[in-house]
């Protein structure tokens, strides 16, 4: 196997479907659950005032890594979380002026995730969530790979903490935050 370059999606990656794990989100107030950052502050996404959004992602790659698991690419909307970071880094400014606030999320350690918003120069933190303790109580999508439970790939909108608006599943993942960009913007 050779090392992949997890900044470009590769041709023909398949599509996740909508399995209604996600269905229960849309309205829902967020459970309190306070996560730690790589600004180094804790969020907590239920008692956060105003409107965020929160892209939630399986897993970064590192440049010169192998995936986690040798098929990743063949597992449904796991790849593309270094273009979908990259997206909402480049839309971050347009987004702020409309009002909201951008935050990832994932179940990597918030060590891992400083590697990759240093890197990738991302102008918002990372959540960490290795405890699995808001993708448990907010019973987000998850799947398993190498023996590690990562969480689906969604994006929510939320609003004094109660969720606005869902997507779910993402996909192309390098192109959704001009989507949510366009969803906002239409509803200013």
């Amino acid at each position: 196997m050779t090392a992949h370059d997890p900044t470009v999606l590769p041709a023909g990656l398949p599509a996740p479907v909508d399995d209604g794990a996600a269905a229960h989100l849309a309205g829902s107030h967020l459970p309190s659950v306070p996560l730690p950052a790589t600004d180094g502050s804790t969020v907590d996404l239920a008692a956060r005032p105003g409107r965020t959004v929160v892209y939630a992602f399986p897993r970064m790659g590192v440049p010169g890594e192998d995936p986690l698991v040798p098929e990743w690419d063949e597992i449904p909307g796991a790849r593309g979380c270094t273009p979908e970071s990259c997206g909402f880094r480049d839309h971050h400014g347009e987004l702020a002026a409309l009002g909201a606030s951008v935050l990832g999320l994932s179940t990597q350690d918030t060590a891992y995730q400083q590697e990759a918003v240093e890197r990738l120069r991302l102008p918002f933190p990372l959540l960490s969530d290795a405890s699995l303790a808001l993708t448990r109580a907010a019973r987000l999508p998850t799947f398993v790979a190498a023996g590690r439970t990562l969480v689906k790939r969604l994006t929510l909108v939320v609003d004094d903490g109660r969720v606005s608006h869902v997507w779910y599943p993402v996909f192309p993942p390098d192109s959704h935050a001009a989507a949510v960009l366009s969803w906002l913007s239409a509803r200013r």
